[in-house]
């Protein structure tokens, strides 16, 4: 990929510019982590020396703390972020929203800093896990969105380019590359995430192809209509210096028709949609009418029991979530 952004004489028979440029994005969670302070600062500080040292082009880094999707008030947003995550008491439940605010936080990254894709390193082992977490969790409508190289249900498409690579695959080649491995002390759970991947790593100790069969077999699920590039928008894979002469394009008919949860961005399912439009009949408050966008998973391990809680936990939510909910459909538009 390196060498194709360079010299894709595919893309750019000129070769006067680079096809498209990379930056590296790293979520600090110190406001949240039990690893100590001084260790999330020395591992920011190896981030940025490896970024530094990587191959032409230059690469920008961008360190986004967690908490500032909640509020750019670094305090106020540890506040709120710690708040939120109190509020959730399920712990698998807690660790999906903690993912769900990273992707929010990737997103703003590459919205505020003009990137057109989002690349994620999730492998097949990630994956895996994914796969079989998802179908204990009830999410297994949702699933087949979750596993495809393309996810356009974000306003940042996301792209999945290391999806048929397993994590021994993918170590082995940073150590030829002589690429430093880091990983922060995780916090000690008993999640249903956490036993699946326990199980999914003594599947892989017996037979390593396991964990592609679990993939290859989600793999024939059949895909939403976000799992591709929206038509025509070839403009992306000319050289940057001609990409302006085809921005213009009428993209119309390619809206998403699913409605989205506005926690986990999953479709929602036809009998959760024909429950969303009985509640809508009865003009809900903002806080009803939200919970109803909710799928049952997040309602079941996100949302919490009670009025009064789920009224302090809907104050406190990220604008860009409360704001995906908008006449009726999720919107991703608002991240801005």
């Amino acid at each position: 990929m390196q060498r194709l952004s360079l010299k894709n004489w595919d893309a750019s028979k000129s070769q006067a510019l680079p096809v498209f440029g990379v930056g590296v994005a790293f979520i600090d969670e110190s406001a949240i982590s039990i690893c100590p302070l001084h260790e999330t600062n020395k591992v920011i500080a190896q981030i940025r020396s490896i970024v530094s040292t990587l191959s032409p082009a230059h690469k920008e880094l961008h360190i986004a703390p967690l908490e500032n999707i909640c509020s750019m008030s670094s305090t106020d947003g540890r506040i709120r972020l710690n708040e939120l995550l109190d509020s959730v008491t399920d712990a698998t439940g807690k660790e999906d929203f903690m993912k769900y605010l990273r992707m929010l936080t990737l997103q703003k990254i590459a919205l505020d800093n003009g990137y057109s894709k989002l690349l994620l390193g999730s492998c097949t082992s990630t994956i895996a896990c994914h796969v079989i977490s998802a179908t204990v969790k009830g999410q297994g409508y949702s699933l087949p969105g979750d596993v495809q190289y393309v996810d356009a249900r974000w306003e940042v498409p996301v792209v999945l380019p290391l999806r048929d690579c397993t994590s021994e695959e993918l170590s082995k080649l940073c150590h030829l590359d002589g690429l430093e491995l880091l990983q922060l002390v995780k916090r000690p759970s008993n999640s249903i995430n956490s036993l699946v991947s326990s199980f999914v790593a003594r599947l892989r100790d017996e037979n390593p192809s396991r964990e592609r069969t679990i993939v290859r077999t989600a793999e024939k699920l059949r895909p939403f209509c976000f799992n591709k590039f929206v038509e025509n928008t070839y403009h992306e894979f000319v050289p940057s210096r001609l990409r302006c002469k085809f921005q213009n394009i009428n993209n119309s008919e390619t809206a998403l028709s699913e409605v989205l949860c506005p926690l986990c961005g999953s479709p929602l399912s036809e009998p959760e949609v024909q429950s969303l439009r009985n509640i809508q009949e009865n003009t809900p408050t903002l806080v009803e009418n939200f919970t109803a966008h909710c799928c049952q998973s997040c309602s079941f391990q996100i949302l919490p029991m009670g009025a009064e809680s789920l009224q302090q936990f809907y104050t406190v939510l990220p604008q860009s979530v409360t704001v995906r909910v908008t006449g009726g459909t999720s919107d991703h538009s608002q991240l801005r």
